[in-house]
């Protein structure tokens, strides 16, 4: 008896490329924000599940993703291309580890050595601020690269 077992290769075949896209899938919606290029704005949409707006301007400019129910998050690219800072408002804090990319764990290091935790969040780090603070159904804050503001821009432009 010849049995061919042509199609288990096949299925296998087909299961190892779908595994792969589902990976590469997750892997491009992690794509890190802060710090990254403006080609990671439309990821964080994806990731949001946001819609997105963009206003440009002289020194920068801003791609506003409202999440449908929860935070408008605004991320700031400089002429360059590089998104130097994000700011959020709204009833939910959005996903920071999403939004700050490979910066999060220094962040979430920062966080963790704070006595307090009630208070408004404020880390100060060389390549790193971080301000947050809010309560229930209503948070805001900000994050931004310092070395990375193009000139003529300020942390209060970040808002």
């Amino acid at each position: 008896m010849i049995v061919n077992h042509g199609w288990k290769r096949r299925l296998n075949t087909g299961l190892a490329a779908g595994v792969g896209l589902c990976a590469l899938a997750v892997f491009s919606a992690a794509d890190a924000t802060l710090g990254q290029l403006q080609a990671s704005v439309p990821a964080d949409q994806n990731q949001l599940r946001a819609s997105m707006k963009t206003m440009p301007a002289e020194r920068f400019t801003v791609h506003e993703l409202q999440v449908p129910s929860g935070p408008t998050v605004r991320e700031y690219v400089s002429p360059a291309g590089m998104v130097f800072g994000i700011a959020w408002e709204g009833s939910s804090m959005p996903d920071l580890r999403q939004l700050l990319g490979a910066n999060f764990d220094q962040y979430a290091a920062a966080l963790a050595e704070r006595r307090t935790r009630r208070a408004p969040v404020l880390v100060q780090l060389p390549g790193l601020v971080v301000q947050s603070s809010g309560r229930m159904r209503s948070f805001s804050g900000k994050a931004y690269i310092p070395q990375a503001l193009p000139p003529g821009v300020a942390p209060e432009d970040i808002q």
